[in-house]
């Protein structure tokens, strides 16, 4: 049984002024078939730290922003936790060295350090996410779709996501653990929690 190993890259266009949902589901589908890995996993990680990966549904329809409903939804919602930077001094980061080093980097101005709203979602949402193959397919269930988020919103920007297959070209035995039984995770009250207490009584004798 021989390991394989396929690592690429995908470049991206952000177009700023608003968070950018890129679908990769493609892409992403052509590189675990590239990889010749049949059964394993495929990690998608940003390379930027104002930058996410989701699985979700596609939502189909899109708005005027060119955000489909769900994507927009979710944006709404992050907003509500993690306001926009809008205003200097919305926000503790950037200070005056951070600022100072943007500078020393050659950093077109100090605006592009106010994107703290996109560091802090990043954070919240995660920058990477592990999908299952099998049978050389994605194991995403019915409507899973592959997004990468650039919450930086303060100017366009090109992007790049990590992409690493690992697994086996080959058959796995059969997956059903303990033959598919479906396994019963619901809380069975012990007869101690059911015992009788005195204090049922007067309501017991109502119901009769």
């Amino acid at each position: 049984m021989e390991f394989k190993f396929f690592q690429k890259e995908l470049e991206l266009q952000s177009r700023g002024w608003i968070p950018t949902f890129h679908d990769i589901s493609k892409e992403i589908m052509e590189i675990v078939k590239a990889s010749g890995v049949k059964n394993g996993t495929v990690t998608i990680a940003s390379h930027h730290t104002t930058c996410s990966v989701m699985i979700q549904e596609c939502s189909h329809d899109i708005d005027s922003f060119d955000l489909e409903y769900l994507q927009h939804d979710l944006l709404d919602i992050m907003r509500k936790m993690i306001p926009d930077y809008t205003n200097e001094g919305d926000y503790r980061h950037p200070g005056p060295i951070h600022a100072q080093f943007g500078r020393y980097v050659n950093e077109p101005g100090d605006f592009t350090s106010m994107n703290t709203d996109g560091h802090l979602r990043s954070v919240f949402f995660g920058r990477s996410e592990v999908m299952t193959i099998k049978d050389g397919e994605l194991d995403g269930g019915e409507f899973a779709h592959v997004y990468f988020v650039d919450w930086d919103h303060v100017r366009a920007r090109r992007r790049q996501v990590n992409v690493t297959v690992m697994g086996i070209g080959e058959d796995v035995e059969d997956r059903k653990w303990n033959n598919g039984e479906v396994i019963d995770t619901l809380h069975k009250f012990t007869d101690e929690e059911k015992a009788y207490d005195p204090h049922y009584t007067l309501q017991l004798d109502a119901r009769k």
